[in-house]
């Protein structure tokens, strides 16, 4: 393996809130070389991990961020070769799920179900899309090992980093230096977002347009988060779990016999249209649905979520997905079920209850991330530092104000012909769930006249249902045919 340290401009900065002797530069990288087998074929690559700063109006560094730069070797023509730039979600959370899961060259060691196993540990991943796009990381502020940094006797000012806008806004300043640097200009561009990082995404497909005049071929939203949905109570947001509900029963077997006979993707469409034009309609009229027209409603809810009809009506039709996650096995070893992915399985102090006492697939995931992170980084990239990896960073308070982000996407795609979007979501996702991801899709471009250039792919897992071997393997194939299908090859941007 060689190793190159290139002297880039060593400014160093004391990280906010720890010790003085604690440092890391904000402007340095150290490169790489390795190889990787994917899909049989042997690619050499080269690894670019450092920091690089985020400028303030007067050219000083506000924050350094850092990334991980994956790029193919023996390319001879960089200028036509994808560049696919990567976020995860949170907001607070580092570039490491998606980095050592999904997409790059090594992935964690877990089963293929993607439970954690010791020891813990990295190994090639087979299916990542470096052979067809060079591959960008990055750590948002605070994240990983980025860090905002204070003036001199002065504390940061977190409103330029902590907020839906404000992180649309540097990180997009951000990306038009590294493109800069990098001398990607020329070179087909994909953005992709996991979780927090859709919204994310969508609002930095009209930032990278407007404000640093750079136009993507593709939107990849994983999982996404839609906080149009999410944060906002209403008949859409309290029915439109519904089908999240039949697909983690369907798993359980906790389905009734003519629902559980079926194949998952036999039943989901029933789930969805009843939710579509029965159960949004019923909410609506709140108390003052008939009692005959409740007491159906309610045993249809039972009959697609594995909920007691009388724990429905004793919830006025709206069962909360907590409650879900807590009582769907109550019956069925007591065991509650995973919020990110409903097919982990936690234990609780009590059985009864409205919602589990921890997150049973995040404390199994977190298992095997930080110490293959933290190995990762500094063992096989020797970026050699202190400082703690966050994976989940001091971000909050975190300001939603002014989310325009699903409107910034439809602006966006109008305004760029060659721009289109894929979503990818797994089936048993409780917190952003599968069927609130085809909402958003649908909700984005209310004219209809763009929805030829939106596709939906769904995976029999959760949240990150990459961990999954089969859904990896499948998950990063949509990927290279979303690519393959949206690099022009000349043809000309306009309706």
């Amino acid at each position: 393996m060689k190793i190159k340290y290139p002297l880039v401009l060593f400014l160093f900065a004391t990280i906010t809130g720890l010790a003085q002797s604690r440092t890391i530069p904000v402007d340095t990288v150290v490169t790489t070389q390795h190889s990787v087998t994917i899909n049989g074929a042997a690619i050499n690559y080269t690894a670019q991990t450092g920091m690089q700063p985020v400028w303030d109006e007067n050219g000083d560094p506000t924050a350094a961020l850092h990334y991980t730069y994956y790029t193919r070797n023996n390319v001879k023509d960089r200028a036509s070769r994808p560049l696919l730039i990567s976020f995860n979600g949170g907001p607070g959370s580092g570039s490491v799920w998606m980095h050592l899961a999904y997409t790059g060259p090594r992935v964690l060691k877990i089963d293929d179900e993607g439970y954690p196993i010791q020891p813990y540990g990295i190994k090639e991943n087979p299916f990542s899309v470096l052979d067809v796009t060079d591959i960008v990381y990055v750590n948002p502020a605070n994240t990983g090992y980025s860090r905002t940094i204070p003036e001199t006797g002065k504390e940061v000012d977190r409103s330029k980093f902590f907020g839906i806008n404000a992180d649309i806004k540097y990180l997009a300043e951000w990306l038009n230096t590294f493109v800069t640097r990098n001398n990607r200009w020329r070179s087909p561009k994909y953005i992709i977002g996991e979780s927090y990082g859709g919204t994310r995404v969508m609002g930095l497909s009209l930032a990278l347009q407007e404000q640093q005049w750079m136009y993507l071929n593709g939107v990849i939203m994983v999982s996404p988060a839609d906080y149009k949905v999410i944060r906002e109570d209403g008949p859409v947001s309290q029915a439109i779990n519904l089908p999240y509900y039949t697909a983690a029963a369907w798993h359980h077997k906790a389905l009734p016999p003519a629902l559980q006979q079926k194949d998952l993707l036999d039943i989901l469409p029933e789930s969805e249209a009843y939710t579509i034009n029965t159960l949004i309609p019923a909410i609506a009229k709140g108390g003052f649905i008939s009692d005959e027209e409740k007491n159906s409603v309610a045993k249809k809810i039972a009959y697609y979520s594995g909920i007691s009809e009388k724990e429905v009506l004793d919830q006025n039709l709206v069962v909360p997905t907590s409650y879900f996650w807590k009582n769907l096995l109550k019956d069925k070893g007591a065991y509650t079920v995973g919020r990110l992915d409903s097919r982990y399985l936690g234990i609780d102090r009590q059985v009864s209850g409205t919602r589990p006492d921890y997150n049973s697939e995040l404390t199994s995931w977190l298992h095997s991330f930080t110490p293959a992170i933290n190995y990762y980084l500094q063992e096989e990239l020797k970026f050699k530092t202190d400082i703690k990896y966050n994976m989940f960073g001091p971000v909050r308070p975190w300001n939603n104000d002014n989310d325009t982000t699903r409107e910034d996407l439809r602006l966006a795609m109008a305004q760029n012909p060659y721009l289109n979007v894929m979503v990818q979501s797994g089936y048993y996702d409780g917190a952003t769930t599968y069927f609130n991801a085809k909402y958003t899709m649908w909700q984005v471009d209310p004219s209809g006249r763009m929805k030829d250039r939106f596709s939906f792919k769904g995976y029999r897992s959760g949240h990150m249902m990459y961990l999954r071997r089969e859904d990896l393997k499948n998950a990063n194939d949509d990927i290279r045919a979303f690519i393959s299908k949206t690099v022009t090859n000349g043809k000309s941007a306009k309706y």
